[in-house]
């Protein structure tokens, strides 16, 4: 396949971390490829909760600036640096990922090694393909570890987000409950209409009494916490002797309120759990597989709901879109269009 490519392209370039005011969208060299490399032509890349994390500086590192933003999205290998299993990637749709060195993929063109390229299955589109690895792997490796520990019930926080909702819709087939805890009495409507048993609203009078209850009923020792600030103690106080919660999000910004009575004398915990490490654990074979096996179920238990499509010049908009309303669906960046 031969593809004539630009030289320039468009990109986001986050410039310092102060947040969207570090972030601009300007005309970049297309990239130069490495032996084992290929050069995507992105179709669309999500805002999640992580990116945001990271142009303020929050997340788990930093990568020199000038840097380009993105941890995930989709496109089509429009170029291979050469080696077998890049040169067979030629022509082929992806989805791709970003860690931590080189630019991420909020722009038009995206560098990444040929084994994080994972080739789009046959009935996926796109779109699907863009948000299939941060929110669908999470979700997968978060009941993966409920059902290995024999855990009959886990709470989940934030249980109104993306992630949340795929976690009700795989309860069957990991054979785990899920106690959900939102902040809204709409998000708790809305999650019984998607199947979900229990769910909670942490601003109810008697929130706390609640999940004590359902913990006591299940036995439940296990807990997923993204919001974390005065939530996080009142999760880990409500969890059964012994207790774990791993917090995997910091929606409020704030820092975790543990009550120590709880760590000392009721032999409880608190941890992170963060993809990144679950991803090195695993050697590289693995991880392909691994998101070769989420695209079979990115139709149905671990799809997302895809709001809000814009253009790189409309970057700016689309995240003050996404971050009024981060539970409400995907906000996809897509840097070939001219519209939403």
């Amino acid at each position: 396949m031969t593809t004539t490519l630009p030289k320039t392209m468009k990109a986001a370039v986050l410039r310092d971390y102060t947040g969207t005011s570090g972030l601009y969208v300007e005309e970049r060299p297309v990239p130069q490829l490495k032996r084992g490399q290929v050069l995507v032509k992105v179709h669309a890349s999500p805002i999640n909760p992580s990116d945001m994390l990271f142009i303020q500086g929050k997340y788990g590192f930093k990568k020199p600036t000038p840097v380009t933003p993105g941890f995930e999205g989709s496109g089509v290998v429009v170029a291979s640096g050469g080696g077998l299993l890049a040169n067979r990637l030629l022509g082929k749709a992806v989805i791709c990922a970003n860690q931590a060195e080189g630019d991420g993929i909020w722009a038009e063109y995206f560098v990444t090694t040929a084994m994080l390229a994972v080739p789009v299955q046959n009935g996926i589109t796109l779109d699907q393909a863009a948000t299939a690895l941060v929110n669908p792997l999470t979700a997968w490796a978060i009941m993966d570890m409920a059902k290995r520990g024999r855990h009959r019930a886990i709470v989940h926080t934030a249980a109104a987000s993306a992630l949340g909702k795929m976690l009700i819709r795989l309860q069957a087939r990991f054979g785990v409950d899920v106690i959900n805890v939102v902040r809204r009495e709409t998000q708790v409507e809305e999650l019984r209409k998607l199947g979900a048993k229990h769910v909670l609203n942490s601003n109810d009078s008697n929130f706390d009494a609640q999940l004590s209850n359902l913990c006591q009923q299940y036995n439940v020792t296990l807990a997923f916490e993204a919001v974390t600030g005065a939530l996080t103690g009142r999760v880990l106080s409500a969890l059964q002797h012994g207790g774990r919660v791993r917090v995997y999000g910091t929606l409020s910004l704030e820092d975790c309120h543990i009550n120590p009575n709880d760590l000392i004398f009721q032999r409880k915990s608190v941890d992170g759990f963060w993809m990144s490490d679950w991803v090195k654990e695993r050697n590289l074979l693995q991880v392909f597989m691994a998101f070769t096996n989420i695209q079979k179920f990115l139709r149905d238990e671990l799809q997302s709901n895809v709001r809000a499509r814009y253009p790189l010049a409309r970057l700016h908009e689309a995240i003050a879109d996404y971050a009024a309303n981060m539970s409400g669906g995907k906000v996809l960046i897509v840097p070939h269009s001219d519209s939403q």
